[in-house]
């Protein structure tokens, strides 16, 4: 195997593959990183037997072959590189990588040991990259990152027809994103509990695209797989992952709750008043927001500490509301809303306060994407 490759090109789709390695392989092997050159190009690919990572690259491929390397090792080499074309070799038991002055010698692994990645589902449908990430990016938010519970570290994926939506949720908040796309057939349908990283790490590596492909296989058994794969630059990139398996909590319905007090904000505004307010909040303690006569009071903090308070301008339709949040939470929903002002619906201090984003104030607010925050208790 001889192959050269130009730097940027090559550090990056290293890099990504590399990013799905686990940290301690049940086998050595799957530590590593399969790089395969012939005719067609470069390719290089990665799996845990759960998720596998696969980037083809354009390249200048004077032997062909295969080699498997440390992954890690070879994504650290490469970020170090200085700007120049990269020529890699095999040499026996050695893979060598030179660019310009650097000269690097790595150890290679047996490539009859690496397991055989699993093949590409038949295609859904094809999304706008842009779109995809920031559905994604969205729905997200909301996602659990306790492994403890692993249903609740996952997306709900639901294709119905021309529409699919991501849910999302930690028990303590959860997001709902619709998207339109373009199916394979009419009138496609499907479920599928997607990892929640591992989307999050796909939709960003694919959104320098045009369009991605959704390729969805699944099982009444629920062993099912999904797939997602773009191009990017001069190359391709795909993955696949097993889906979670389990009964993902029922929220749909919760965003149908009607609301007699609704709140429209400026969302940049508001976004850094409560990073200012939550500067003085101790761990769980909750960011009181009191909306009454057009404004937003925050405050946080105790007699016994640090205090802080800032009102904000508002629209306010219906009763006045106090209620408490996890700042980090509030945060993380505000974040993500790109609309000029934020959507606010409260119907009482104990029960989940709906969010969305609305091009002004008094306008209705867009539904593609909403965010559900429960409150905490606030001291009297």
């Amino acid at each position: 195997m001889k192959f050269r490759i130009e730097r940027d090109v090559f550090a990056d789709a290293v890099a990504w593959t590399a990013r799905s390695l686990p940290n301690r392989p049940s086998v050595p092997v799957l530590a590593g990183l399969m790089i395969e050159a012939d005719a067609d190009g470069l390719s290089l690919s990665g799996f845990d037997y759960e998720t596998s990572t696969q980037a083809t690259l354009t390249a200048d491929v004077a032997d062909e072959g295969k080699a498997l390397v440390s992954g890690r090792l070879l994504s650290d080499i490469c970020r170090s590189l200085p700007d120049k074309p990269v020529d890699v070799a095999l040499d026996g038991p050695r893979a060598s990588l030179a660019c310009g002055s650097a000269r690097f010698t790595l150890q290679t692994m047996p490539v009859e040991d690496y397991p055989t990645l699993p093949p590409m589902p038949t295609s859904s449908g094809t999304v706008s990259s842009d779109l995809f990430s920031e559905a994604v990016h969205q729905a997200v938010s909301a996602a659990g990152r306790d492994d403890m519970l692993p249903l609740l570290t996952g997306v709900r994926m639901e294709i119905d027809g021309s529409t699919i939506t991501l849910l999302a949720t930690d028990r303590f908040r959860a997001s709902m994103r619709e998207v339109e796309w373009y199916p394979a057939a009419s009138d496609a349908s499907g479920q599928a509990l997607v990892p929640a990283k591992v989307l999050a790490e796909t939709a960003k590596a694919l959104v320098p695209g045009t369009d991605v492909t959704i390729a969805l296989s699944t099982s009444d058994g629920g062993d099912g797989v999904i797939g997602f794969e773009g191009v990017v630059g001069n190359g391709t990139r795909r993955t696949t992952t097993r889906l979670l398996d389990g009964e993902f909590p029922r929220i749909r319905q919760l965003f149908a709750a009607e609301s007699p007090t609704i709140a429209w904000v400026d969302t940049a505004v508001l976004l850094e008043a409560v990073k200012r307010v939550s500067l003085v909040a101790e761990r769980n303690t909750p960011v009181r927001l009191t909306y009454s006569d057009q404004q937003v009071l925050l405050e946080a903090g105790s007699s016994d500490e640090a205090q802080a308070s800032e009102s904000v301008p508002a629209r306010i339709d219906g009763p006045d509301i106090s209620i408490g949040f996890n700042h980090q939470y509030l945060l993380d929903g505000l974040s993500v809303i790109p609309s000029p002002s934020v959507h606010m619906a409260f119907t009482q201090p104990t029960r989940p306060a709906a969010m969305a984003g609305a091009k002004e104030t008094g306008a209705d607010p867009d539904l593609d994407f909403r965010y559900l925050l429960m409150p905490l208790r606030l001291q009297s």
